[in-house]
Formats: structure tokens, sequence, C-alpha cells
């Protein structure tokens, strides 16, 4: 009995000690025994978030007086829905973030079957309307199942049943590729249009897939029609702001 009373007893003492903070100092920094965080850092803002480019450019013409003092700023554009404003490096070798951008873009589903009725509407709401475009809705619209064999398929192009009038139907070639403009990044620059492959499925109910045919290479106009942007703006700001921003992307 005691014995247990003994080993209780030293538990309790860990406990009491694990309680207790204690600042030490290693290779001359300062950490605390907790979590080992540093105590001597200069604590940093917490980025403001927003989903437009404008955003952006009204918080850099009106309050850069939060800018770190003497230390530039670095606008960053990691990809075509996100750019964030970052300062230089500091003494510690690292940055502040002041201000992050998401884009609200697309939630089309490329690569994913559509039936009739939800590719009509995705379609519509997600794409900018051009030439391609007008014609995938008119295919996707009007196409029908052909007896027991709605298509013909070479793996390549396919041939499809469409109404073209009250009573009649013709076999239309289905088009591919097609050139379309979805919206991928932000509303405030131009949407970059690219290739895309349109398949048509023979299952008992026609659907619909849209797939991307040219590795994602449009990321790159997004990101220079970003910069671009961004770059206007910050020409008609005061001088004293824009020598402080470089934009990278």
């Amino acid at each position: 009995m005691q014995g247990l009373q003994e080993a209780l007893e030293y538990v309790a003492d860990l406990a009491r000690a694990n309680e207790k903070t204690e600042v030490i100092e290693i290779c001359g920094k300062t950490y605390a025994n907790r979590r080992l965080e540093r105590y001597d850092l200069k604590q940093k803002a917490q980025p403001m978030k927003a989903a437009s480019l404008s955003a952006l450019v009204d918080y850099i013409a009106n309050c850069s007086g939060e800018f770190p003092e003497d230390r530039d700023m670095i606008i960053h554009i990691e990809s075509p829905k996100n750019v964030l404003l970052t300062s230089t490096l500091d003494n510690e070798r690292g940055r502040e973030c002041l201000f992050y951008v998401e884009a609200n873009v697309s939630e089309f589903r490329f690569g994913k079957w559509y039936n009739q009725e939800a590719f009509m509407i995705e379609a519509q709401a997600n794409f900018q309307r051009n030439e391609d475009m007008n014609l995938l809705l008119k295919v996707a619209g009007n196409v029908e199942k052909k007896n027991s064999t709605a298509f013909s398929d070479d793996g390549v192009a396919q041939v499809a049943t469409m109404t073209v009038g009250v009573a009649s139907k013709a076999d239309v070639i289905v088009p591919n590729p097609v050139r379309l403009i979805p919206y991928r990044t932000f509303q405030e620059v131009e949407q970059p249009a690219s290739n895309f492959v349109f398949r048509i499925s023979d299952d008992d109910e026609p659907t619909f897939m849209i797939v991307e045919a040219q590795n994602q290479i449009w990321k790159n106009e997004a990101v220079k029609n970003i910069k671009l942007y961004l770059q206007s703006a910050l020409a008609e700001m005061p001088e004293e702001i824009r020598n402080r921003i470089t934009i990278i992307g």
C-alpha cells in the first residue's frame, strides 16, 4: 500500500513539473519548453482574404501603410486562381503574407459524364458563349437515341442522330476538338480558351462529357493575363507604392 502511495506521489510531482513553463536558450535563440515556440519573434499579421483581384488592388492602394517597414513587397501569382501579397525576407529569412486572393471559378467537372439536362445547365453556367459552345449546346439539346444504336464511333469522330425540325431527324458529326472558354480564373481578366474533346455515350439515355485536350497549357496564359492586369493597376498608383512591389508569375 505504501508503494502505491509513493508511486502516486511521484506521478503527481511529474504532473506539477510539466505544468511549469521554462524559458531556455538554444544557439542564442529564446524558446519555451511547452511547445518550443519562439518568444522573441515579432508577431506577423494574419493575411486578409478575398475573391477578386480588384480587392487586392484596393488594399495596396489604400493600405500600403501596413507594409512592413524597410521591406519591399511581392505579388506572387501562384496559379490561375491563387494570388498572394507577401513581403521580402526579413532578418530571420521569413516572409509576412498580408493579403491572399482565391478566385471563385467554374465547378464544371471535366472528364465526368453528365445526363442531358445537367449538361445543358452546367455548360451554360460555367462557360462563356462562343461558336463552338453554341454548337455543342445545339447537339446536346437535340440528340436522341437512334433505335438500339445511338451513335457510331471510330474513336475520333462520332455521328449522332438529332432532331432538326418538328418531325425530321438527321445524322450529324459530333464536333471535335472544340474551342471552349470555361471560367477558370479571376473575372477581372480575360478567360483563356483551349481545346477540349466532346464525347457522347451510348447508354440507355444520351450522356455527355468534356475532356481537357491541351495538358493545361491554358494556365500559362491565365497567369500572364493576371500579371498584365496587376501591372496596369500598379502603373496608376503613386511611385512610392509601385516601386516597392514586384510581381512574380
